[in-house]
């Protein structure tokens, strides 16, 4: 693949993080890891925040990809970042537009961000060059390159969810929107859903038509809105998994492991699992074996306010389980706030008996296809899954909640513990199925081959398009 990449032109990928050393565990960033492993290119992200910035590119290393970053300050940091990107963009496309946080110029700062990054890929590519970018940090990076008269493929692919027709009239910039998608040759989105709804979108926009299929046009510009489900590295997981040295977690012989590995993130729904739980644990005979809920859930972002409530709730909820259950030798739920290496987190995933995978929204959640990947086929566990994760649309064999409905949860929880050996092997083979011929690879090969079959760009008064 690499050889056939290099004789049509390289492929850029933009994302605002990007590994400095070590690749992380799970993610946006393992993934575009895997991704560009096989297909080699440049890799562009931002650097740690310094007091001032500048244009143009650093170079951080280089293998079977280039790495380099781009400049961000202190304040665009806090504007760009924390401020728009964060504090706007992600609850408003994750349907909580009542924790918008719309503060004085942090849009400006991300036009100027997006800008920058814009002339560091022009100054960059060749001609023939893709460039992917991803996710809603960038969403106007492709807008910019056209304005400074770049013909070259441009994708986007979100991995957060597209927001519904009436969340994203919250966005002060809403009107902006249908430039900056139509500013691109293919916008890939994680689900069928999200594409209803950024076509939802468009419709309403008067300068854009549907031309049918994925397909649009927008001032005679043609693009397309598609889905593309991202997947992992299902071979290379279960591999890991298998070698992974088995957990110690001093249980009771017998007793049920169920697991939850998240971001600590309102998103993800994690008050909500707990207290179906609780529910559970409630309702339980106590004759039957004591399970024991282990929740990972690393801190992210604790800089923007709605994080630190998240993590103060989940602390008390956490605390107020364990004291009307627990007893002198069982603590039913482990609450762990902090990282957990790659390697230690696959031999947990191959160890439990239950994956609670219930966010409140989310993109697809690999987590929900990591756990099926490292499950023993001989004797499976059984994967909860949220309707509202992307992966709900592929993995149907999972069993599905709604993570709002506590009871309903609860019960759910009762029938994965439960599951008789027969209807477990059969849930797991047809979810393994799923996972593993709609993986990382089949993700890159299918979107990189969308946007080499786009039209290429051609000249358009992009100049003369506002933005603000």
């Amino acid at each position: 693949m690499a050889d056939t990449e290099s004789q049509r032109g390289r492929l850029v990928v933009v994302s605002n993080r990007i590994p400095k050393g070590d690749v992380p565990a799970g993610g946006l960033v393992f993934a575009l890891h895997e991704a560009l492993r096989g297909s080699g290119g440049l890799w562009i992200g931002a650097a740690a925040p310094t007091p001032t910035a500048e244009d143009g590119l650093t170079s951080i290393g280089s293998g079977n990809y280039d790495r380099a970053t781009f400049a961000l300050s202190d304040a665009e940091y806090e504007g760009y970042y924390l401020g728009y990107a964060n504090s706007v963009l992600w609850p408003l496309f994750h349907h909580r537009p009542d924790l918008l946080q719309i503060g004085e110029g942090d849009f400006d700062a991300y036009v100027t961000v997006n800008r920058r990054v814009a002339r560091a890929i022009a100054n960059t590519v060749g001609p023939d060059d893709l460039i992917w970018i991803q996710d809603y940090h960038f969403l106007m990076v492709a807008h910019e390159l056209r304005a400074m008269g770049l013909h070259n493929r441009i994708g986007i692919f979100l991995h957060i969810p597209f927001p519904s027709p009436t969340d994203i009239m919250a966005l002060p910039q809403v009107a902006m929107m249908p430039a900056w998608l139509a500013a691109h040759d293919v916008v890939g989105l994680q689900t069928t859903r999200d594409v209803t709804s950024a076509a939802e979108m468009l419709r309403h926009d008067t300068k854009t038509q549907t031309l049918g299929q994925g397909a649009w046009s927008r001032e005679g510009r043609v693009f397309s809105v598609l889905n593309f489900p991202i997947g992992i590295d299902a071979a290379g997981f279960e591999a890991s998994a298998a070698r992974a040295p088995a957990p110690d977690l001093q249980m009771a012989p017998n007793a049920p492991l169920l697991l939850g590995v998240d971001r600590l993130d309102y998103t993800k729904g994690l008050v909500h699992r707990f207290e179906a739980f609780d529910a559970y644990l409630s309702a339980r005979d106590d004759a039957s074996p004591r399970p024991t809920f282990l929740q990972i859930a690393p801190p992210s972002r604790e800089d923007v306010e709605a994080y630190q409530d998240i993590r103060e709730e989940l602390e008390r909820t956490a605390g107020s389980i364990n004291g009307a259950h627990a007893d002198l030798d069982w603590t039913p739920l482990r609450y762990v706030r902090r990282h957990v290496p790659r390697d230690r987190v696959a031999g947990l995933l191959r160890r439990a008996d239950v994956a609670l995978v219930t966010p409140l929204a989310d993109g697809m959640n690999l987590v929900a296809k990591e756990f099926v990947a490292a499950q023993d086929g001989a004797d499976p566990g059984v994967l909860i899954l949220s309707h509202f994760a992307g992966a709900s649309e592929q993995l149907k064999d999972a069993l599905l909640v709604n993570p709002f409905d506590t009871a309903s949860f609860a019960r759910a929880i009762d029938e994965a513990v439960n599951m008789p050996l027969e209807e477990r092997c059969a849930r797991h083979a047809a979810l393994r199925k799923v996972v593993f011929s709609t993986d990382i690879a089949w993700w890159m090969s299918s979107f990189i081959r969308s946007l080499r079959n786009s039209t290429p760009a051609a000249p358009a008064p992009w100049g003369n398009m506002e933005i603000s």
